[in-house]
């Protein structure tokens, strides 16, 4: 793909989900492709159905989630990158939030989104985590998937109403992974 496409549809994907977060899902391609600067048929082109459209903006932000594991460790000391992922991640289980009752309808686009999830995400976490462990700040017996589904339940709780709820019950979640954490 030639430099300025792909910058275009970067760009589309970017539009759609804050399209998606602010007007939800099925909000017009109409309205998603004019906020974009492009057509409508550039829309249809790339993603001939709404379901396209979805799964590329959901795999998208997994793969923005998955990524930033990287980039905080290479910025931060253990702990503290794992502290900023998981409150990355808690903003793209956020997210998700609205794209949720798409991602559930039964449609076979989404169908390979889990393993896509899986792929990406877990190994991310789990690098993490271990970097963490073998430096001693956190607890060696964390499993990335109980966290991941811990993180998930805490932010979509209706218990979450307040605003910075949920980022406060993560942190309160990571903060206790400290417990029982043995120096090297």
């Amino acid at each position: 793909m030639r430099a300025d496409a792909q910058r275009n549809l970067d760009t589309l994907l970017q539009t759609t989900m804050a399209v998606f977060a602010s007007d939800g899902v099925d909000a017009p391609v109409r309205l998603i492709a004019e906020k974009a600067g492009v057509g409508v048929g550039t829309v249809y082109r790339h993603f001939p159905q709404r379901s396209d459209l979805v799964a590329a903006v959901f795999r998208r932000e997994i793969d923005a989630c998955a990524a930033a594991a990287a980039v905080l460790s290479a910025k931060h000391e253990p702990f503290e990158a794992l502290a900023a992922w998981m409150q990355r991640y808690a903003a793209f289980v956020a997210a998700k939030r609205g794209l949720a009752k798409a991602l559930h309808s039964g449609d076979p686009a989404f169908d390979t989104l889990p393993g896509y999830f899986d792929e990406r995400l877990r190994p991310a976490l789990r690098k993490l985590l271990e970097t963490a462990a073998a430096a001693g700040v956190v607890r060696a017996d964390v499993d990335a998937d109980e966290l991941l589904g811990a993180v998930a339940s805490l932010c979509m709780s209706a218990h979450n109403a307040g605003s910075g709820r949920a980022e406060r019950m993560v942190a309160l979640l990571v903060d206790g992974l400290r417990h029982g954490a043995t120096s090297p």
